[in-house]
């Protein structure tokens, strides 16, 4: 249903969209978490559930995908451990390639957040990362 719609975020400048019965409620270019953390803080989600059309879909936004109440996402890049978390919550996942997890910037080992993110549920690393944020404010 959603394939249309992917392809056209794939050409966009947008990091980050998500939808509800296919009307588009939230979209961002900036780049890692924050479009996902604006969303769950500064969006009136309503009531339903949406599909989240991501970048990359690490563990991370994987965690703060089941926050959003999402039960559908799609991503040119996850990661296993998503897969495993997308899973365990029963959100349909759409993934052009799957990794053994998000890489670093710089190519050097594993994606911090994606570090962060093991071993945590939703709720705890969603105020893991509020900390974070209004530590850098």
């Amino acid at each position: 249903m959603y394939t249309d719609l992917f392809n056209e975020f794939l050409n966009s400048n947008d990091t980050l969209q998500i939808y509800r019965d296919e009307n588009l409620i939230f979209a961002s270019e900036k780049e890692r978490l924050l479009p996902l953390m604006e969303y769950l803080d500064d969006q009136e989600r309503g009531e339903g559930t949406v599909v989240i059309l991501d970048k990359v879909m690490g563990n991370a936004a994987a965690l703060l995908s089941v926050k959003a109440n999402c039960r559908e996402v799609y991503s040119p890049l996850g990661s296993e451990l998503a897969v495993k978390t997308l899973e365990k919550y029963n959100i349909e996942y759409h993934l052009t390639e799957i990794v053994p997890y998000i890489i670093r910037d710089d190519g050097k080992g594993m994606c911090p957040m994606e570090k962060l993110s093991i071993g945590k549920g939703p709720e705890e690393f969603y105020r893991e990362m509020k900390l974070r944020i209004e530590a850098k404010k």
